[in-house]
């Protein structure tokens, strides 16, 4: 597996575990792949799949209404302001 593939394997795994579409996290990942073959460094040491992954979820938050996506999990404030006490 080139690295290519292994980003866009990853991108779809991940946007369609954030909730959305199949056909939406495809796209996203073919645009993640066009910025790996753009770019000819990460933004940091070690990040090159991150900034990927940024511009797929860029291309994929676009092209998808806000009412088809899953909605995410509510945050427990109570809890986050225990832990800073």
């Amino acid at each position: 597996m080139n690295p290519a593939d292994f980003i866009h394997k990853n991108i779809v795994k991940q946007l369609v575990g954030e909730g959305y579409p199949q056909d939406v996290a495809l796209r996203g990942a073919d645009k993640g792949v066009e910025h790996y073959h753009r770019c000819s460094q990460a933004s940091r040491k070690g990040r090159m799949f991150d900034d990927c992954l940024y511009f797929a979820r860029q291309e994929a938050r676009f092209q998808t209404p806000q009412n088809e996506r899953k909605p995410k999990p509510a945050r427990n404030s109570k809890n986050r302001q225990e832990k800073l006490l």
